[in-house]
């Protein structure tokens, strides 16, 4: 799918880590709610409440999840998923990464 119909967005952008991630939230007309991104070039940490499935748009990065040593290289086309009140660190080198989150 390539543009999500019948949704709610935000006029503000989040802006994170000094404007290397900014995204925008949405919210879908089933109640889920989502974000849209870019991050740029970066070694980022982030923070999560819910779970979250990362669908990865364009680009490509490195994962690694909290508890975990090994990092896991993710393209566009590809998603991860991240644990609920966790943490996971991010990688983006090259070209800037855009990305769908679902949250929940």
């Amino acid at each position: 799918m390539s543009q999500f119909d019948n949704v709610s967005v935000a006029k503000t952008a989040n802006i994170y880590f000094d404007g290397k991630c900014v995204s925008y939230t949405l919210q879908c007309a089933d109640g889920s709610r989502k974000s849209v991104g870019v991050i740029f070039p970066a070694s980022l940490t982030f923070n999560t409440g819910a779970p979250e499935v990362m669908e990865l748009q364009k680009g490509h990065c490195r994962v690694k999840f909290s508890g975990k040593d090994q990092w896991h290289t993710y393209t566009a086309g590809q998603s991860f998923e991240v644990a609920g009140n966790s943490l996971f660190q991010i990688e983006v080198s090259g070209e800037p990464l855009h990305y769908v989150c679902h949250f929940g």
